[in-house]
């Protein structure tokens, strides 16, 4: 190994001769710069070199070559100044860039199947002008066939760089014979010979010889007004205003136009039938298809156009993503906010009326979800912006909006989002009587068993109470509170946190009611083992009863839940931290309720190394030296896991 790199840096001599000769490097740089490549060398010279080892070598010859260059540059200037002439190139010109490529050379041969790899090699030669491109992209064709992001990026090179377009469209053809079902080689190769067919158009006008593009305008309507009233602005040097001259013009311009846009025609057509016989089950092509047609300026654009949509219909007509998309391209909601113009309003009645016909072909609960979500789009507007021009006809998307709603809970097509979506409206519109019964009506059907709806239900029969009167009335309280006692003991501790947490704050100041809470939670946890994964139900009471009751008080409810088999270590660090806190402020049994908690958790959660480290300060902090000598040797003793307490600074 020693020899083989000992025998790289010798070759590397010359070059390191000429950056002191010309002044660019000292003699303490140079031998930084050896040292540094010495390293590196190594590193690549081990059994298995890993590839950071390569990309961090070409990163620091990337480095050293950039800073080479800015030196030369400043060198040349003061030698320009002299009157001296100009720098010839010389070998340390070429040999970082050549290093760099044999860098990359021995980096792709080892790691033949990182794409990425690949590509930054191929990016460091595009950019750098390298003659060997050519051969690298032939390597990465021969090893990653299979690969269209290959075959496309190598007829990008030949069609932009070497303005070889034959050479481009070979490797497209290739490609697409290697890798038919390529959605994206499909496209690029449309989006290609399209492209060529504009450059020459654009050869033709440049010459005289024609007018126009095949790239369509996107301009505004109100722009294209201005242009009609100011036709004469636009008028060209040699157009008369006679109308037969004008019309002669126009006929022979149309003519010559025709045959790009013939043939441009006809070039999508075949090329969108290959797609199609090798991609009959992609939607999203042929959506791309039809972008590439709008954008484009064809001959019979509307029948091919028709054409498309009418396929689509054929082959889409049963998936709800297919209306969607269909109602989108007549209306899109980010386009219709903040705009007080009629057109626009039609358009969502023609999306409207699409996502009608999609309910009756496909009803499903997939394009009820689509449909609801558009109408939700348009009735809300864009934060700071005003709906100018739909204001008055928001009414009437409301209620399509409830109608949907409707629709899809009388024809069971209505999910728990949906549903939840529908009360949630009501409540945005403020209309809490209706809000409340469809919660009802909704939590005594089919979402019975849901514990979001039960949560809308609760919550909305809550502000119900509060609408009127700050203070519920007795009545009240017991609605609510027998509203949720059967449904907090039906739902597990876990699904029906959120749950918990409304009624544990609606009842807060409610001794009566808190306390038939507190012996549920207690019901609830003793009938699920204790399990508390994700929400500590105890915890959450033990700080409601301490902010409502003291320490006193909380003491005793919280010595109620360690009683429960199997409390979670949340519970436990909870009454952890209450009682070292009042250790720490001076109350005289909060260290020796906080020793028993740390030695009644441990003896559950033996193996926990936090439990041991929070035991141990707090006997640092409060305890003394012999009581906290004696947790830590109990700790190495306990604890299994040697790395756990290697690593603990606190042990």
């Amino acid at each position: 190994m020693a020899d083989v790199v000992q025998f790289r840096l010798e070759g590397m001599v010359d070059e390191l001769d000429d950056f002191e000769k010309r002044g660019l490097f000292s003699r303490r740089e140079i031998a930084e710069i050896v040292k540094q490549r010495r390293k590196f060398e190594y590193r690549l010279k081990r059994p298995c070199p890993l590839k950071q080892d390569y990309l961090t070598y070409i990163d620091y010859e990337i480095q050293l070559e950039s800073l080479r260059r800015l030196r030369k540059k400043a060198v040349a200037r003061e030698l320009k100044k002299q009157g001296d002439k100009k720098m010839k190139k010389s070998i340390s010109d070429f040999a970082g860039v050549k290093r760099i490529l044999y860098i990359y050379r021995l980096a792709v041969t080892r790691y033949k199947g990182d794409i990425d790899l690949w590509f930054r090699y191929l990016e460091f030669c595009r950019a750098r002008k390298n003659g060997t491109m050519k051969k690298v992209l032939a390597q990465l064709i021969r090893f990653h066939p299979k690969v269209p992001g290959v075959w496309i990026y190598a007829a990008a090179w030949e069609f932009d760089h070497n303005i070889n377009v034959d050479a481009a469209r070979s490797l497209m053809l290739s490609g697409l014979r290697v890798c038919p079902t390529s959605e994206d080689l499909w496209i690029e190769y449309l989006r290609m010979e399209l492209t060529y067919l504009n450059k020459l158009k654009a050869r033709k006008v440049a010459l005289g010889e024609d007018e126009g593009s095949l790239v369509r305008e996107n301009i505004t309507a109100a722009e294209k007004q201005w242009r009609e009233e100011n036709k004469d602005l636009f008028m060209s040097m040699g157009e008369t205003r006679g109308d037969n001259d004008e019309s002669g013009v126009e006929t022979l311009s149309k003519d010559k136009l025709d045959l790009f846009r013939e043939k441009g025609s006809n070039l999508l057509e075949t090329i969108y039938s290959g797609a199609i016989e090798a991609l009959p089950s992609s939607f999203s092509l042929r959506k791309r298809v039809l972008e590439i047609l709008e954008a484009m300026d064809l001959a019979h654009s509307e029948e091919m156009q028709s054409k498309i949509l009418q396929d689509i219909k054929r082959d889409f007509a049963s998936q709800p993503q297919y209306w969607d998309w269909l109602a989108r391209l007549y209306c899109n909601p980010e386009n219709v906010q903040g705009t007080s113009d009629i057109k626009e309003i039609s358009r969502i009645e023609k999306a409207v009326k699409v996502y009608e016909e999609g309910l009756e072909c496909v009803p499903s609960s997939a394009i009820f979800s689509l449909y609801v979500e558009f109408l939700r789009s348009i009735i809300v507007p864009v934060k700071g912006e005003q709906t100018l021009g739909l204001s008055s006809h928001t009414d009437n998307i409301t209620s399509r909006l409830l109608m949907v709603y409707e629709k899809a809970l009388t024809l069971g097509h209505i999910t728990d989002d949906l549903a939840c979506q529908y009360v949630l409206f009501y409540l945005e519109l403020g209309r809490l009587d209706e809000a409340q019964k469809l919660a009802e009506r909704l939590c005594s059907g089919k979402f019975s068993n849901s514990v979001k709806l039960w949560v809308l239900r609760v919550s909305t029969e809550i502000k119900c109470v509060l609408k009127d009167s700050p203070s519920p009335s007795k009545d009240d309280l017991k609605s609510i509170f027998e509203l949720t006692k059967e449904v907090l003991k039906k739902f597990s501790v876990s699904e029906s946190g959120s749950l918990w947490l409304k009624v544990l704050k609606f009842f807060a100041n409610q001794s009566y009611y808190f306390d038939k809470l507190v012996e549920i939670s207690l019901y609830a946890l003793a009938k699920s083992g204790g399990n508390e994964d994700g929400f500590s139900l105890s915890s959450v009471i033990v700080d409601f009863v301490l902010q409502k009751d003291g320490i006193q008080r909380t003491r005793e409810v919280y010595k109620k839940f360690l009683g429960l088999p199997h409390p979670g270590l949340a519970m436990y660090q909870t009454c952890i931290q209450l009682e070292s806190n009042l250790a720490t402020a001076g109350d005289k049994d909060g260290l020796a309720n906080a020793r028993k908690l740390f030695e009644s958790a441990l003896a559950t959660y033996g193996q926990n190394v936090r439990l041991w480290q929070e035991y141990y300060t707090l006997e640092s902090k409060i305890g003394s030296s012999e009581t906290a000598a004696a947790v830590r040797w109990r700790a190495r003793k306990t604890l299994k896991d040697a790395t756990a307490l290697a690593t603990s600074s606190d042990l």
